[in-house]
């Protein structure tokens, strides 16, 4: 599907001056086969983050990541919880909200937990990133149709450029995932590909 249209969307942002990346939610709730939450194909994108992830610490760009976690009470999820149960999960066997492998972060690197869709919702992601003077965010993980697109919604809205790396993200529904790429680059991020991130930032 192309990411491009006619109809007066789609204009460029441009790749910003200083950008972070964030890693979205890539937990083993969503890798592990066993878990309710699984999601095939999560585990291979995996791989392809943690190289970007290689390439943003060898560049000294702040990396930050997210996870999802509840009170003993499920209160912080409100109609989230109620909405997907199986979040549920996340507090009966914590070891699930844990970083996949390759992705574990290392010292220094903010570690935000989320209740909600948006990693901007309920965290310090956007006092950090004005702390850092951070423009414009490089934005992977799961899922696109979920967090990636309300992730990208917030940081529009909060003065920064989104950019979301097309294949450093994933959904469980592979149309889904298409349609939501093509909505971004229409209205809200502009998206880009791991090796037109890499050329950015000067790695070839």
């Amino acid at each position: 599907m192309p990411y491009q249209n006619d109809a007066g969307y789609a204009g460029n942002l441009g790749f910003g001056q200083n950008p972070a990346l964030l890693v979205v939610d890539m937990i083993k709730a969503y890798t592990l086969p066993d878990s309710p939450l699984y999601a095939p194909g999560y585990a291979a994108l995996a791989g392809v983050i943690a190289g970007l992830v290689g390439a943003a610490r060898e560049k000294g760009l702040l990396v930050v990541h997210t996870t999802l976690g509840y009170d003993e009470q499920y209160l912080t999820g409100g109609h989230f919880l109620r909405k997907i149960p199986a979040l549920q999960l996340l507090r009966t066997r914590p070891e699930y909200a844990e970083p996949v492998a390759g992705l574990y972060p290392r010292d220094g690197e903010p570690v935000l937990v989320k209740q909600y869709a948006s990693a901007f919702h309920g965290t310090s992601l956007l006092s950090l990133l004005n702390f850092k003077r951070i423009d414009s965010l490089l934005i992977t993980g799961v899922s696109t149709s979920g967090c990636i697109r309300a992730t990208a919604t917030d940081a529009i809205q909060h003065g920064l450029i989104p950019m979301v790396v097309r294949d450093a993200v994933g959904d469980r529904n592979a149309q889904i995932h298409e349609a939501n790429l093509f909505d971004l680059q229409a209205k809200y991020a502009d998206l880009y590909s791991v090796k037109e991130v890499l050329g950015r930032l000067g790695i070839e």
